[in-house]
């Protein structure tokens, strides 16, 4: 017999981050099916493109996937989380999501000098793609510095990351390629699936003002604000997010 599901979570992690930041997130999901994307050694652009679209592609087809997994996968959910949340958005465009969950997301990372309150310059971008090949270890750790509000780095929230170093040089640089070239705001009112967008107030990396932007474009969306926090909203606050997400899931 198959196993009835709530539907199927196709996991996005951010730039330069272990899928394992959404290990609490699955435990407490256990009415979903979870399937994960691993570009952490993808090493071009396209590369990484076609690894996510291939997951959402199989995922498509439930005969394919029931057979894989003796599970009635149901509707499929892309999860994604900043860079993952770009790549989301891309997936929808192209109609394989029947519902999106975005942390900390946007649909361009850089912005120009008018718009700072939705992204980053460029030249920064650039600036890190060429430090990585000098001193990789420097930019994770700057990267990550900025993730948190300070409030969030006294709760231990940064010391619950994994250890830096679990992608490939190649692949950050890859990352960081795709966030300086993507956007999806020319193609957002093409996104016609429910979805659920979470932001921190204070998110120095994917600023506030990009989720508002998403609102106003999705035709679909509906924003869970989570004040005084950083580039992680969802770490520390699974329990929350899960309790949100599975309702406003059953919801639609």
């Amino acid at each position: 017999m198959q196993r009835e599901t709530s539907g199927t979570i196709l996991w996005l992690t951010g730039w330069s981050m272990p899928d394992t930041v959404f290990e609490r997130l699955r435990e407490l999901l256990p009415d979903f099916y979870h399937v994960s994307v691993d570009y952490s050694a993808a090493d071009t652009p396209e590369k990484l493109m076609y690894l996510t679209e291939k997951a959402a592609l199989n995922l498509q087809s439930s005969e394919v996937a029931a057979c894989m997994t003796r599970v009635n996968c149901g509707p499929l959910l892309i999860g994604g989380w900043s860079l993952g949340g770009l790549l989301a958005l891309k997936l929808a465009v192209k109609g394989y999501a029947d519902g999106l969950v975005l942390f900390a997301a946007t649909a361009r990372f850089t912005r120009s000098k008018e718009e700072t309150d939705r992204g980053w310059a460029d030249a920064y971008v650039r600036q890190m793609i060429t430090g990585l090949t000098k001193d990789r270890q420097t930019v994770e750790t700057k990267f990550r510095q900025l993730m948190f509000t300070e409030a969030e780095w006294e709760a231990g929230l940064g010391q619950s990351l994994s250890p830096i170093g679990s992608w490939t040089t190649p692949a950050l640089i890859t990352g960081l390629q795709i966030l300086r070239s993507e956007e999806c705001k020319s193609q957002l009112s093409e996104i016609n699936c429910p979805v659920l967008l979470v932001h921190g107030t204070e998110d120095k990396i994917c600023p506030y003002g990009a989720a508002e932007e998403l609102v106003a474009y999705l035709p679909q969306a509906e924003l869970l604000t989570i004040p005084v926090s950083g580039h992680a909203p969802f770490l520390g606050r699974e329990v929350h997010i899960a309790e949100v997400l599975r309702r406003w899931w059953h919801e639609q």
